[in-house]
């Protein structure tokens, strides 16, 4: 075990997060599955096969992040890899978002990938190496309407990767985002079924013309996971079948 390389991907025990755990699972990365909910995480491991192991942790507790990756990190070994993929979103009119609301989406979006991010670095540095992935949305490029918590959040999250970056260079790690465009998930084909009028406009403006699959977003996680990005750092790479672009 000591030569394979370990994972941990947060939020992952369903959407673009278990997809992403699936695909490290497959190319033989150790990876260890972050929920809340130990059943519903314990059940994605079981069906991700014998790479994948539970890590349960609310990110949303802070003072238990550093004990959590300390205990993995000895169980592990090591730690090669971190997908930062666990987000909430919330959609409501801005002018009726409380503080709390905004407060509790940055809390979860923003500090807790900080703060898993900072203490997985202290691993990586001792190892003097490692790859941090960030997931962000396109909300940090458009103005998306009645999603102001989740667009300041995205947004932090891209200049983070940037500043990240700069900072753990030097120890042998590297730091990117992967921004997905629209992408068919449970969540996504639900939202856009119910509203043809939004479902038409993401079509009309994707050049592409179709939803992604939430194995193209794995897919370009592995690339920057694996050392064929291994000069690539603070990048973020939209995989949107040319949405950002599109006219």
């Amino acid at each position: 075990m000591e030569n394979k390389l370990t994972a941990i991907v947060t939020g992952a025990n369903a959407g673009l997060g278990y997809a992403t755990a699936k695909k490290l699972c497959d190319n033989g990365i150790i990876t260890y599955v972050n929920g809340r909910n130990r059943e519903k995480t314990e059940q994605a491991c079981k069906k991700l096969g014998e790479n994948a192991k539970p890590f349960i942790l609310d990110l949303n507790n802070l003072d238990q992040i550093p004990e959590a990756v300390a205990k993995l990190a000895k169980e592990a070994g090591k730690i090669d890899i971190l997908v930062n993929n666990a987000g909430i979103n919330m959609k409501k009119e801005f002018l009726e978002v409380t503080n709390e609301e905004f407060q509790s989406i940055l809390h979860t979006n923003v500090v807790g990938l900080f703060a898993i991010s900072r203490e997985v670095s202290k691993v990586m540095k001792a190892n003097k190496s490692g790859s941090i992935i960030n997931i962000s949305s396109m909300a940090a490029i458009y103005g998306i309407p009645k999603v102001i918590a989740y667009t300041a959040s995205k947004t932090a999250i891209e200049g983070m990767t940037r500043a990240m970056a700069v900072d753990l260079a030097e120890f042998g790690i590297r730091v990117n985002c992967v921004a997905p465009g629209f992408i068919k998930t449970n969540m996504s084909s639900k939202a856009l079924d119910n509203d043809p009028e939004r479902k038409n406009k993401v079509l009309s403006r994707t050049p592409m013309g179709r939803l992604g699959e939430p194995s193209d977003v794995a897919d370009a996680v592995y690339y920057f996971a694996s050392s064929q990005s291994k000069f690539t750092t603070g990048t973020i790479l939209p995989v949107d079948g040319g949405n950002s672009i599109g006219f």
